[in-house]
C-alpha cells in the first residue's frame, strides 16, 4: 500500500542489490554509474571484453570480479542461490550485467580522474601493490589458470578501483556532512486507515465510487469518535478497523504522503489527528514519538549520502556522456560462472579494504 510513498522504509532490498553494495561499493564510489552503457563493434583485441575510450577491460579483470561475486553469494546463500527466478531473467544474468556496469563505472571514473587531473600518490601506488601481492599469493593454482591473472594485472586491478575512490571523493568533498535535527527529524505514528479503493482480480486498482467513499470517511469519523472518547486503546481499534497491514510508521520528512506527514508531524506526543486524506483513503493518525533519536541520527546518514550521490551524478553522468562505449558482444556472450569446487576466491574486495 506504502510502496509509493515510502520506498526507503517499506521495501526490501533485492537480494541482487545487496551483496553488489557491499562488495562493490563499499568504498563509496557511488551509484549513479549506471548511466555508462556499452553498444556492440568489432575489432577488438584478443580477450578484450569492452572499451571506454582510452580505457580497455580484459577477460581476466571481468572473470575476477564475476568469480569473486559469486562466491560471495554461495558463501551466505549457498549454491542453489542460482535457481532463484528474477522476473523471467535469472540471477546468474542479473550478477553478469551489474559486475559488468561496475566495472564499466570504474572504468569511466578513470578517465574522469584524469580529466580532472587526480592521480594516486605513491603511498597509494605501493597500497595497490601489496594488495595485489597480498589478493595473488591467496589463489590456488587452479585459480591462477582459470581466472588467467596475473599479478601484474591485480595491481593494476587495485589502482583503477583506488583511483575511482579517489575522485568521488574529490568530487564530493565541499559537501557537509552536518544535518540538523530538525531536518532528519524522524517520528512514530500509529494509524488506522479506512481505503477509498480496492482491487480487481488482476490486482488493478480501482476507485471506490462517490457514494462507497462518502460511506468511508463515515466509518472513519465514528472510528475517530471511538478513538478521541478513549475508552478503547488505540491498538485494539487498529486491529478491529484499519485496512492497513502496517500499524506503526518512523518516517522523516518527505517520505509520506504529503497530507499524512504534514498532520503527523503537526501532531504533539499522545495526540490523535481529525480524519486526514491521502491516496490511499482516510487515516486517523496517534503520534508515539515526536522524536526517534536513533531513527534521526541514521536519517542524517542517509540524507548526506542522497547529497553526495546526487552531486556525484551530476558531473560523472554529463562526463560519461561523451564517451565512446564499444562491447565484445561475442566475447561477452561467452563469459559465464566457474562452477569448480577448487575455485572458491572472494576475497578480491577484502583485500582492497585492508589497504585502503
Amino acid at each position: 500500500m506504502w510502496n509509493k510513498v515510502r520506498k526507503e522504509r517499506t521495501n526490501r532490498i533485492k537480494i541482487v542489490s545487496l551483496l553488489l553494495v557491499v562488495m562493490l561499493l563499499a568504498t563509496a564510489c557511488g551509484e549513479a554509474g549506471n548511466g555508462t552503457k556499452v553498444v556492440l563493434t568489432t575489432g577488438f583485441k584478443k580477450d578484450e571484453v569492452f572499451r571506454i575510450e582510452t580505457a580497455s577491460c580484459s577477460l581476466p579483470e571481468i572473470m575476477v570480479y564475476l568469480t569473486n561475486t559469486q562466491n560471495q553469494y554461495e558463501s551466505v546463500y549457498g549454491k542453489e542461490i542460482w535457481e532463484a527466478d528474477l522476473e523471467g531473467e535469472t540471477l546468474e544474468e542479473n550478477v553478469k550485467e551489474t559486475v559488468l556496469a561496475r566495472i564499466a563505472q570504474v572504468k569511466s571514473m578513470n578517465l574522469l580522474a584524469e580529466s580532472r587531473g587526480v592521480a594516486l600518490s605513491l603511498d597509494e601506488q605501493e597500497a595497490a601493490a601489496k594488495a595485489a601481492e597480498r589478493y595473488y599469493t591467496s589463489l590456488s593454482d587452479k585459480e591462477v589458470e582459470l581466472l588467467g591473472i596475473t599479478q601484474e594485472m591485480l595491481q593494476s586491478m587495485y589502482q583503477e578501483y583506488a583511483l575511482a575512490q579517489k575522485v568521488y571523493q574529490q568530487i564530493i568533498h565541499d559537501i557537509n556532512p552536518e544535518i540538523s535535527d530538525d531536518e532528519a527529524r524522524t517520528i512514530v505514528v500509529q494509524h488506522i486507515l479506512i481505503k477509498t479503493y480496492t482491487t480487481d482480480g488482476t490486482g488493478k486498482r480501482v476507485e471506490y465510487t462517490e457514494h462507497a467513499k462518502a460511506q468511508a470517511y463515515e466509518k472513519a469519523q465514528e472510528i475517530l469518535a471511538l478513538a478521541l472518547e478513549g475508552k478503547q486503546e488505540f491498538e485494539a481499534l487498529i486491529s478491529k478497523y484499519s485496512e492497513d497491514p502496517i500499524a506503526r510508521y518512523s518516517f522523516g520528512k518527505g517520505e509520506m504522503d504529503p497530507d499524512f506527514e504534514a498532520a503527523a508531524f503537526d501532531l504533539a506526543g499522545g495526540e490523535i489527528s481529525q480524519v486526514v486524506e491521502s491516496e490511499f483513503g482516510y487515516h486517523i493518525i496517534k503520534c508515539i514519538s515526536t522524536f526517534d533519536r536513533e531513527e534521526t541520527d541514521l536519517n542524517k546518514i542517509k540524507i548526506v549520502e542522497q547529497r553526495r550521490k546526487e552531486v556525484f551524478g551530476l558531473e560523472y553522468d554529463a562526463f560519461v556522456d561523451k564517451l565512446t562505449r564499444k562491447l565484445n558482444d561475442e566475447l561477452w556472450q561467452q563469459v559465464t560462472f566457474l562452477h569448480d569446487p577448487q575455485v572458491d576466491t572472494k576475497d578480491f574486495f577484502d583485500v582492497y579494504e585492508e589497504y585502503f
